[in-house]
């Protein structure tokens, strides 16, 4: 991360920063049982994703706030956590996609729009309030991640409704969906790669590596 972005990463003692972890929770359950009830109604294989994708959220909101206080390293075991967890939902929401689009699906626009809309002012209000804490470790970097990535997903979801309202077609959905799949890998690579660089330097100043030694040998 660039010097611009990480200048002045917020501590993860800050007492705000868990207000917000703890309003982000409880909407994201709301949400995962309004999406997957939507997803059912309107047979949208998009908006389904969605909801798993809030249940995830909800879950690694509550792994963040149980580990806020916690060293380093087990923070950094944390974000590993829920990086295999989303790339997890990114295999499951693809599956899902081949699924539909082998057995047909019927998607109803105006209830994938609506939901979606009322799911991006949701994500785009907690996305708001953990913009300053994108720079903190892997752990706080994957709560903004998920944050940020919803609301691109709810975006791509009314996309989708206008694309199967214009062409009749369940296609844009599942498009969408798995678009939403593959964002979820890519996010999921991301936070394993920094959680495991943050463990490996930590194991290695706590070994008295001398890589991390080298001035003073030399100086």
């Amino acid at each position: 991360m660039s010097a611009k972005c990480c200048a002045s990463p917020v501590a993860t003692t800050d007492p705000v920063y868990r207000r917000v972890l703890w309003i982000a929770l409880a909407l994201n359950a709301a949400m995962f049982f309004v999406e997957i009830g939507a997803g059912a109604f309107a047979d949208s294989t998009a908006l389904l994703a969605d909801a798993v994708d809030f249940f995830g959220d909800a879950a690694n909101y509550g792994i963040s706030l149980a580990v806020l206080a916690l060293a380093p390293a087990w923070r950094s075991r944390a974000a590993l956590i829920k990086g295999c967890s989303m790339g997890l939902f990114g295999i499951f929401v693809i599956a899902k996609v081949f699924w539909s689009a082998a057995t047909g699906s019927s998607p109803q626009p105006f209830a994938m729009g609506a939901v979606a809309l009322l799911a991006l002012i949701v994500n785009v209000g907690v996305a708001v309030m953990l913009y300053r804490y994108r720079c903190g470790d892997a752990n706080m970097r994957s709560v903004w991640l998920c944050s940020r990535n919803d609301a691109i997903g709810n975006i791509a979801v009314m996309f989708a409704a206008l694309g199967v309202f214009g062409t009749g077609s369940a296609w844009p959905d599942l498009g969408v969906a798995a678009m939403l799949g593959l964002l979820a890998l890519l996010s999921a690579r991301s936070i394993i790669s920094e959680a495991l660089r943050e463990l490996r330097d930590g194991h290695r100043i706590a070994a008295g590596d001398p890589l991390h030694h080298t001035g003073d040998r030399h100086g």
